[in-house]
């Protein structure tokens, strides 16, 4: 447990729980539930019980029931994906994530993508919002329109120049429609890639396929852009190779006619124009490399990307990260101006674009997709990483209690389980301890990671 001083800075009440679980019979076991669970903040508490019995004999072979627990319940992680809400589960996500664009850019046989997909041409695209008015920025080595040179952190980058003359109505709406702007730009990519191929659209899904992995990601101006790896294979996916038209200049050239010809139209409502919302210019795509080559980035830079952005959300704006329902709410949550002109645009917006549902999303500045996606073919799921996990850690629990594997045909087990949901969340002690668990399981990382390196350079000069 941790040292008296770090204890000193509690508040009486998480003080006095901490104390009540450390003189409990069950701490240990309590350490151990919330260990397993990477420390994550919001558990869920279950109760029930497992029984595995042999098939043949009725014999019971193992028992199990959170009756013995302490509290009678058992915890596991709540696999929150956001950062803000679960650091713990989030890293877990993210790995997920960085696992699944990895494996569509290196391949992955486990994975279900071959390493000849190395061969294959592939981009990493950046799509953005056009602007709504100008903002606090960072021009290279040129001051910011407002005349000042804006620090990394300062807090005024993204914030309009003019708030007053800013089109906030036209930002929460281009955010709302952006997973469509994306849909649109998909079907116009296939079509304009079977253009310069000089093909039909047929000719052309007969002959390759286009793959992709996405992830959302908000800029400070509050707006939703997307970061893509957007692939050729042939026509039965990864592994298959694309044919020799479907090269690297073709699909990058297709990529900008195709996001030059996105338009999604928004009727006018009330005090609302009718709008067009298409892309934004700033528009990039960049080859992707097995190894640094100038310009070109990395697989290893790009993975990592997508993994990191695929835990945040709206909150790095300065909004937050659960539903507001109304402007009261955002006096009383300190929501700083920009993010709160959002939010209330999208609050006075609802009754405008009932369908569009932007007061349950204005927490979100108006997005209202996910922000994470891929094509069918891309690579591997989430939930097959997360089955895999969960396949090796029960073959684990099954290896230790001397189990037979159910996969195995001379294996007779049958296993009856019943669950139900007691709650979740932690008690203030708990909360503590969870805290110091996850914060001594990322130190544990952190330092597997910088020692990693001068392994590998022992074992290359062993060699």
């Amino acid at each position: 447990m941790t040292d008296a001083a770090t204890m000193a800075g509690l508040d009486p009440a998480t003080l006095a729980d901490v104390l009540r679980l450390a003189g409990s019979p069950g701490f240990d076991r309590i350490q151990d539930q919330i260990r397993r669970t990477g420390g994550c903040t919001d558990p869920i508490r279950l109760t029930g019980s497992t029984v595995t019995r042999d098939a043949t004999t009725g014999q019971v072979l193992h028992s199990y029931s959170t009756d013995t627990e302490p509290g009678g319940v058992l915890r596991v992680a709540c696999g929150n994906r956001r950062a803000s809400r679960c650091p713990a589960c989030a890293w877990t996500y993210a790995g997920d994530t960085y696992h699944l664009i990895r494996a569509g850019l290196v391949g992955d046989p486990a994975k279900g993508t071959p390493e000849t997909i190395r061969d294959h041409p592939r981009v990493f695209a950046t799509l953005t919002a056009p602007s709504f008015g100008p903002v606090h920025n960072r021009p290279g080595n040129r001051p910011c329109r407002c005349g000042t040179r804006h620090a990394e952190d300062a807090p005024e980058l993204g914030t309009p120049l003019d708030p007053d003359a800013y089109d906030y109505a036209g930002a929460v709406l281009w955010n709302n429609h952006a997973s469509e702007l994306w849909r649109y730009f998909t079907i116009y990519l296939r079509r304009e890639i079977a253009k310069r191929a000089g093909l039909t659209q047929k000719a052309a899904r007969e002959q390759s396929r286009v793959s992709f992995g996405k992830v959302a990601e908000y800029q400070k101006r509050g707006a939703v852009h997307f970061h893509a790896v957007i692939r050729f294979d042939g026509p039965a996916g990864p592994d298959d190779p694309p044919p020799a038209w479907a090269t690297l200049d073709l699909l990058t050239d297709a990529i900008h006619a195709a996001a030059a010809r996105v338009e999604v139209d928004v009727p006018p409502s009330g005090d609302q124009p009718a709008r067009t919302l298409r892309w934004g210019t700033q528009l990039d795509v960049r080859p992707i490399r097995a190894f640094g080559d100038g310009e070109d980035i990395t697989e290893q830079a790009v993975a990592s990307y997508v993994a990191k952005y695929a835990t945040k959300a709206a909150e790095t704006t300065g909004t937050v990260d659960r539903r507001i329902g109304n402007k009261e709410a955002l006096v009383l949550l300190d929501v700083p101006e920009h993010p709160a002109r959002l939010i209330a645009a999208c609050l006075d917006l609802h009754p405008l674009y009932p369908d569009r549902k932007l007061r349950d999303w204005a927490h979100m500045l108006g997005f209202r997709g996910h922000f994470s996606t891929k094509s069918r073919r891309y690579s591997t799921t989430l939930g097959e990483l997360r089955q895999a996990r969960a396949d090796y850690r029960a073959a684990q629990q099954r290896a230790a209690l001397g189990l037979p594997d159910p996969d195995d045909e001379e294996a007779t087990t049958l296993t009856l389980a019943h669950w139900a949901y007691a709650g979740h969340g932690h008690t203030p002690g708990e909360s503590w301890l969870a805290a110091n668990i996850r914060r001594d399981i990322q130190h544990n990382r952190d330092t597997a990671r910088e020692e990693l390196p001068a392994l590998l350079d022992l074992e290359g000069a062993a060699a």
